[in-house]
């Protein structure tokens, strides 16, 4: 399996990172119930970005149930020499890692580390980074994640200039290549960010800012249908 067997056309992807701890089992179940199946699960390492998040702990003792109802695990790497990651990844139960091309001096080693761990693999870049910069150091990735925000924290407000810089990702790849977007999501922006060429969208706070969560999660994906 890889990342085009787990699209389905486009895929809302719920930030675990905006997620309730105390709750975090019901809620992963709630949304697999739902119909997610994508799971974005981003690790800072204070260095690269100013907080510390989310690692392999938590990610192990969600991934046997995701796994179980058919879904994966996206973890977002924003972490300084995210290489080094890669095996707690996958010996955590992550199904892909996505690092930043801003934090990684040799990207295509990496994507190679990546694979050689039997992980799906992404490149991510920063608001400014230039997307021709970002779609060099991609090549053999399944995925090219554009930031909308600046990472570290959620609940940010989408970036506008985001727009036509998916649209040249989007042109610049190969269709093989997923385009995801991350910040800044919501139930207004969400249809405009997959007509730009978005195929993977991961939503935090407009997913966990709600108390029904599973409404939250169709509302965000009736939104991508014209009058849906």
């Amino acid at each position: 399996m890889a990342w085009r067997d787990w699209i389905r056309t486009v895929e809302i992807e719920p930030s675990l990172y905006a997620a309730d701890f105390a709750d975090l089992g019901n809620q992963v179940r709630h949304l697999l119930n739902a119909g997610a199946r994508v799971f974005h699960f981003d690790v800072g390492d204070g260095h690269f970005v100013e907080p510390i998040t989310i690692g392999p702990v938590v990610l192990r003792s969600i991934a046997p149930m995701i796994h179980q109802a058919g879904g994966v695990i996206d973890v977002h790497l924003m972490v300084t020499n995210p290489e080094h990651h890669f095996q707690q990844i996958t010996e955590a139960g992550g199904d892909s890692v996505t690092f930043h091309v801003e934090a990684c001096e040799e990207p295509w080693n990496a994507i190679a580390l990546a694979r050689a761990q039997d992980l799906g693999v992404g490149v991510a870049f920063n608001p400014e980074t230039s997307v021709q910069d970002a779609v060099a150091a991609s090549l053999g990735a399944d995925l090219v994640l554009c930031m909308s925000i600046h990472p570290g924290y959620s609940g940010q407000q989408f970036m506008p200039d985001a727009l036509p810089r998916i649209r040249d990702l989007r042109f610049q790849l190969h269709e093989r290549v997923v385009v995801q977007v991350d910040g800044g999501i919501t139930q207004e922006n969400v249809r405009s960010v997959y007509e730009a060429g978005a195929d993977a969208i991961v939503a935090g706070t407009a997913i966990f800012g709600h108390e029904d969560l599973a409404h939250a999660y169709h509302r965000l994906v009736r939104a991508l249908v014209p009058d849906g």
